[in-house]
């Protein structure tokens, strides 16, 4: 079993940038962030893989943030810059950690992910 564990959310305005990071209790395949807003459906932020350290975005996130992992610290990074109200949302981490490796680091379904941080609350007022 592995544990998550993020921290680095909090109240921003737009414009501004925050860093959320995860730290993981043991080796994963694949780490992903997704995000979840009131009322709608968990959506996928990003992914890397662990050893190839290939990265994956979703298309609303696509040049804003940066996804980023350091193996000795099992910690993955989100970096997020030019943060905008609709950015607004619990922040979970996730990790793949029985994903068949023929099936590559692209992962953005939820379901493909085993373990879930607690989320992190992220606010960016207008």
């Amino acid at each position: 079993q592995v544990q998550l564990v993020e921290s680095g959310g909090g109240l921003v305005q737009a414009g501004g940038s925050l860093r959320l990071s995860c730290v993981a209790s043991g080796r994963t395949f694949v780490m992903g962030w997704f995000r979840q807003a009131p009322g709608k459906e968990r959506e996928f932020v990003a992914a890397i893989g662990w050893t190839s350290g290939r990265t994956f975005y979703g298309d609303s996130v696509k040049g804003r943030f940066t996804i980023s992992r350091t193996n000795v610290e099992n910690t993955v990074y989100l970096q997020m810059n030019s943060l905008k109200p609709e950015d607004t949302a619990v922040y979970y981490c996730a990790a793949a950690v029985y994903r068949n490796p023929g099936y590559g680091d692209y992962a953005s379904r939820a379901d493909e992910y085993d373990y879930w941080g607690q989320g992190t609350q992220v606010t960016v007022s207008s």
